[in-house]
């Protein structure tokens, strides 16, 4: 949130909660109407007062058109929860959730055993990349060791093409495809 936005909204609440109280004390009795009328009558009808109020009044009312009609986070922040952005001297290099699922899908198709994969690409904010790969193999796969080779293969990959720590490889064996007879022809 950036300083003008939590500014507003401090003086906004502030001035909510005044003028709640205020009322609550007027339905209740504790404050005289009458009093709280020629207040208002005074300060409005006051030269000074009235100008310092039309100000707040205007300023009120722009950072409330502020707050409901323009967006508080900037192009760099959506882009931030697409990919992950890495900055140097030099520049800033964006590389995006799409890219690291295609170079995973590229590692899992290196094996023979697995048959189709499909992968998400999960980040917090501390930039913690975990890897979530669903996955077919063949029937002959001996699914404890395809996970673990996948799982070192693609932290290699990632490591290796990106210089991004991976978390961790989360594989899930969503079916196991049998394996086709092979047709001879004669």
């Amino acid at each position: 949130m950036k300083t003008l936005d939590r500014i507003a909204l401090a003086l906004f609440s502030s001035l909510i909660l005044i003028m709640s109280v205020v009322l609550c004390l007027a339905i209740f009795g504790w404050i005289d109407t009458d009093l709280l009328g020629n207040l208002f009558y005074l300060a409005i009808t006051d030269s000074i007062t009235s100008k310092i109020l039309l100000g707040l009044a205007i300023i009120f009312i722009l950072l409330a058109i502020k707050c409901i009609f323009f967006d508080s986070t900037s192009k760099e922040q959506v882009d931030y929860k697409n990919g992950i952005l890495l900055e140097n001297s030099n520049g800033k290099l964006l590389i995006t959730k799409e890219t690291i699922e295609n170079l995973v899908n590229a590692v899992v198709k290196g094996f023979d055993s697995a048959e189709e994969v499909t992968t998400k690409i999960d980040l917090d904010k501390e930039n913690n990349l975990t890897v979530n790969v669903n996955l077919v193999v063949k029937e002959n796969a001996v699914i404890k060791e395809l996970t673990s080779n996948l799982q070192t293969k693609i932290k290699e990959a990632v490591k290796k093409s990106s210089d991004l720590e991976v978390k961790e490889v989360n594989v899930k064996v969503k079916n196991i495809e049998p394996v086709k007879p092979e047709i001879i022809e004669q």
